[in-house]
Formats: structure tokens, C-alpha cells, sequence
């Protein structure tokens, strides 16, 4: 039995390393086609029909790429940043129940690599921890436009990670588990049941926290590219770069699979409608980072810090201590 159990959760981390490393890279084709649409532009034409095959052509350019260290930088440091952010995203999946269980060849497949009852902390920490791949890559490369990034991501990486914490302690109070299946099971019995219905405050600002979480528009100040060249990025090339990018479209998708686990239900009651129901809220999520990105400017670093601390943490406070006080 422990033997079973063993490969399939090897099998499961590597079809999650496979999908989702995949998706990464197919996310970027969505996303040019999708910002080219809403610009009145085109997007991807040439490289294959309609422009699919130019995920391909960018993989090949990056592992084929000059890996380039440049000589002032430090070394080591350098070097593993981008394995950091790439690593942490992966292992933040850990804890998502990305499908309901199901029954092959006899065997019932559980579609999590680990069900721990902490799942929400350990996910919500793990990229934490991710952010130190953008800030020890802007550190260690010895330029002042990439230390200029790596200061701003650490200005603004305590003001939204406050948030975010704050934001999720009202549905915990609720459904007295930090684990998504338990959010899951919580939220079965339908529609009625979904938590953003008692708790659209912390739904609300658990969703603006996820664009600050996953580094994007209109809070992507880590590597503001308009303002600081490639920010943190700067001195990469080669796969080194693509790593970092990686480890942010691998956040976005397993975020938009958070966010519908945590506040409108999961996949409910296991079945194939909730499944499928899970991937279009899912798609929905990612598309809506897409959306956002082609319509909205990006903040400066210290509107950011004001929004949280004297916007949205007061308003999280409030909504814990009214969740506390119906509870009782």
C-alpha cells in the first residue's frame, strides 16, 4: 500500500510539472492573442496556423539561447534566483485539489499530492517564499536598475501579503479548516452554498491581492518594464529569464484555481459538471489577469502601500471582527 501510494504521488508531480510547465508557455500565446484583440492588433500570425507554434519556436530560442553571467555579479545567487521562483510556484500546487476524485482501472485518484490541513497557509506561504527569486536575482546582479527592482518588490511585498492573510481569516472562521477540500466539501451542497455569498468583502480582496501575489497589472512593480528596463530580469538571458516567467504564469494558473476552490465552490459535489465547472471558473480567472493587463495602467509603489495599509487592511480587520461577532 505504501508502495502504491509512493508512485502515485511521483506520477502525480510529474504530470503537474509536465501540465503545468506547458501551460506556462501556452499562456503566453493566449495572452498576446488576447491583449492583440483588444488593440486592434493580430498577435502571433506566422509561426504556424493562427500563430500555435510560436510557444515552440520561443521554447527552442530560450534553451538554445546564450546563458550569459555577467562578470560582476554574484555568482551563485544569481544563478539559482530563477530556480526559486520557478520551484516555489510548482511546489505551492501541492495542496490544490485541481479535479474532484475519480476511479481508473479500479484505482480511485485523488488529484492532490497532498491533502494537508494546512493547505491554504502552506500555499499562500510557498509564494511568499517565491518572491525571494525576483529580489536575491536583482541583488545579486550588480546593476542599479535590477537593485532599483529588487528594493521596490521588497517595499511592497509586506503590504499585500498582509492583506492577503487578513483577507482569508473570515472564510477559515467559517469553515473552521485551512484545508481546500474542506472549502470544497463546505460549498457542496450548490450554488446557495458558496462562500463569496456570506463573504464577498474577503472575496474581493483576496482577488485584488491575487494580482499583487502573481506579480501582475496593475501591480506589477517588481519589473515594471516601462519604467526600469526588465527590472530584476535585467541581466538574464537564455532560460535563466524563462524561468521567471514560468514561475509566474504556473502562479496564475494554480491562483485562478484558488480562488474558486476558496469562494465559489470548488467543484462541488465531485461530479463531471463540477469538474468541467471548476476549469471554466478556472479560465475565467486567468482570462480576467489577461483583461485586466490590456485595460488598467500600473500603480506607482507607494499608491500600492497605500491602498493596502490604509484601504484594505482596515476594511479586512472590520470584516473579521463582523464575521466574529455573527459567528457568535
Amino acid at each position: 500500500m505504501e508502495t502504491a501510494y509512493l508512485i502515485e504521488t511521483v506520477i502525480k508531480i510529474v504530470v503537474i510539472l509536465l501540465v503545468f510547465s506547458a501551460l506556462a508557455g501556452i499562456g503566453t500565446y493566449f495572452e498576446r492573442k488576447i491583449l492583440a484583440f483588444m488593440q486592434r492588433r493580430l498577435g502571433p500570425m506566422n509561426v504556424g496556423p493562427y500563430g500555435l507554434l510560436q510557444v515552440a519556436a520561443d521554447g527552442i530560442k530560450l534553451f538554445t539561447k546564450e546563458d550569459i553571467v555577467p562578470t560582476n555579479v554574484v555568482g551563485r545567487i544569481f544563478k539559482i534566483a530563477p530556480v526559486i521562483t520557478a520551484a516555489t510556484a510548482f511546489m505551492a500546487a501541492a495542496a490544490i485539489p485541481f479535479l474532484p476524485s475519480f476511479t481508473l482501472f479500479g484505482y480511485e485518484v485523488h488529484p492532490i499530492v497532498a491533502d494537508i490541513n494546512i493547505g491554504i497557509l502552506y500555499i499562500l506561504g510557498i509564494m511568499g517564499v517565491g518572491l525571494y527569486g525576483p529580489l536575491l536575482g536583482g541583488m545579486a546582479s550588480a546593476n542599479k536598475f535590477a537593485l532599483l527592482s529588487a528594493a521596490r518588490g521588497a517595499a511592497v511585498f509586506i503590504s499585500y501579503e498582509v492583506v492577503t492573510g487578513l483577507s482569508i481569516l473570515a472564510p477559515i472562521m467559517l469553515v473552521g479548516s485551512l484545508s481546500l477540500i474542506d472549502f470544497n466539501e463546505y460549498q457542496a451542497g450548490g450554488f446557495t452554498d458558496w462562500i463569496v455569498w456570506s463573504q464577498p468583502v474577503a472575496f474581493i480582496l483576496f482577488w485584488i491581492a491575487a494580482f499583487a501575489e502573481t506579480g501582475r497589472t496593475p501591480f506589477h512593480l517588481i519589473a515594471n518594464d516601462h519604467e526600469i528596463i526588465d527590472g530584476f530580469g535585467t541581466e538574464y538571458s537564455g532560460m535563466r529569464w524563462g524561468l521567471f516567467f514560468i514561475g509566474e504564469y504556473a502562479n496564475m494558473f494554480f491562483i485562478s484555481f484558488v480562488i474558486p476552490l476558496l469562494f465559489l465552490g470548488g467543484y462541488g459535489d465531485g461530479s463531471l459538471l463540477g469538474a468541467l465547472g471548476l476549469l471554466g471558473k478556472m479560465a475565467f480567472f486567468f482570462f480576467f489577469f489577461l483583461w485586466t493587463r490590456a485595460a488598467w495602467p500600473d500603480v506607482r509603489p507607494d499608491q500600492l502601500m497605500w491602498l493596502c495599509w490604509k484601504v484594505l487592511m482596515p476594511i479586512a480587520v472590520l470584516n473579521i471582527l463582523i464575521t466574529a461577532i455573527v459567528m457568535m
